[in-house]
């Protein structure tokens, strides 16, 4: 090194200083070598190099999410995209067919069966979830987890417009008295 240049010169630090363009654009170091300084590989005694042994353990930083069981194509790859998501497809546009109902209320109780048909495709959901192998996006988390949050807010959906005022089409005792309990 010359006394006006310094180790973290660029210019002064030879062919590895060129960033790792100049290995790739040539297709070898110096060396003749692509592989010369990383030693994570050993050199077989036929020539070639042995692939590093992968370690069962979780990473220390994670750089990306697993996708959940059954998060694959819901049909095959040259399908046209509705038809390799039809499940998600048949839970959204019976939610979307649910939401119409309430919202136009062309009918008596339209809110009560619009509001019923939104619970319903959340527990469609949950039960192709359950029956089939790949849904595509439908797949959010693990299966079971999928199936108990598809499954209860479903069932919960369900169960507030059954007993939603006035005339309620199903009725709940329980439900008086803790009304009558806490309100009166």
């Amino acid at each position: 090194m010359g006394a006006g240049t310094s180790p973290a010169d660029p210019a002064s630090a030879g062919p590895e200083a060129d960033g790792p363009d100049s290995a790739a654009e040539g297709g070898s170091t110096a060396t003749g070598n692509t592989e010369a300084g990383s030693g994570a590989a050993s050199a077989e005694p036929d020539g070639e190099a042995a692939a590093p042994r992968r370690s069962r353990r979780f990473p220390l930083f994670t750089r990306d999410t697993a996708r959940p069981e059954g998060g694959g194509r819901a049909a095959p790859g040259d399908a046209p995209a509705p038809a390799r998501q039809w499940p998600l497809l048949t839970v959204l546009c019976t939610a979307g067919a649910g939401l119409l109902i309430v919202a136009l209320d062309p009918f008596a109780e339209a809110f009560r069966i619009g509001t019923i048909l939104i619970g319903a495709a959340l527990i469609a959901g949950a039960v192709l979830r359950w029956v089939v192998p790949s849904v595509g996006m439908l797949a959010v988390r693990s299966r079971f987890t999928d199936l108990v949050t598809y499954g209860l807010m479903g069932t919960l959906i369900v169960m507030l417009a059954l007993v939603a005022q006035p005339k309620p089409w199903l009725d709940v005792p329980i439900l008086e008295d803790a009304v009558r309990f806490t309100i009166r």
